[in-house]
């Protein structure tokens, strides 16, 4: 038996993993998919100071009270900061590093260093009437859709779940200070159909295996099954 623990993105909550959890309990193994603070059922939580730090201790508790080791810890999007910061506090309880079509950090990045489009989200919320909220990205033409979503009824549940995030999540530095994570060994999965503008997707080095699926960003709804059977290569 393994552990996944598969960490949202920005906006996003623990609910949008619903259909590749049960495909990986079914297969034996054993799964979490928290809501980060200020997501999902947390929503009431956010504040001005929920940041990455805020987000990278609720895995690292999780990780330290349910006591659990070897870890798949999967990060898509935002969450690669959150998994590589986490993984930098408790290396030893981490056995595989997963970037789901995330961003990939160096110590002491911060979002806007990793994909340029975040600073204009920074200023756009500094500015705003609270000063501090991010609301979820709208929905695009198609065949961007929403967060690479596009059928109707998928856009309107995943538009259901979604809720604003703190500015500080994407202002706060990761770090990776700790040469053991060096030692976890890393995936990554590109989720590489209708890609938007803008995005940048960095180099990866040869030691790290990359895989990709033929879909959009939040390719656990578009391609659940696909993305579970990746996943349990590695468990």
């Amino acid at each position: 038996m393994s552990t996944y623990l598969l960490v949202h993105g920005a906006w996003h909550s623990g609910e949008c993993w619903e259909r590749v959890v049960p495909l990986l309990t079914a297969a034996g193994h054993r799964v979490y998919a928290p809501s980060l603070t200020g997501q999902g059922e947390k929503a009431h939580l956010l504040g001005p100071d929920v940041g990455l730090d805020t987000h990278v201790a609720d895995v690292v508790g999780l990780i330290r009270d349910e006591d659990l080791t070897d870890v798949v810890l999967v990060g898509h999007s935002y969450a690669g900061l959150v998994v590589s910061s986490a993984a930098n506090e408790v290396p030893e309880r981490v056995g595989h590093l997963v970037y789901l079509d995330a961003m990939v950090p160096e110590h002491g990045e911060t979002a806007a260093d990793i994909q340029p489009v975040t600073r204009a989200l920074i200023d756009r919320a500094l500015a705003s009437d609270s000063g501090w909220r991010v609301p979820p990205l709208p929905e695009l033409p198609s065949p961007y859709g929403l967060f690479g979503v596009t059928e109707a009824a998928d856009v309107a549940w995943l538009r259901s779940t979604l809720s604003d995030q703190s500015v500080r999540s994407f202002q706060q530095r990761v770090r990776l200070d700790d040469p053991a994570v060096r030692a976890v060994p890393r995936t990554h999965i590109h989720c590489v159909a209708n890609v938007p503008e803008g995005v940048v997707r960095r180099p990866v080095p040869e030691t790290e295996q990359v895989w990709e699926l033929p879909t959009g960003h939040d390719c656990m709804i578009t391609m659940p099954a696909e993305l579970a059977d990746l996943l349990l290569k590695l468990g």
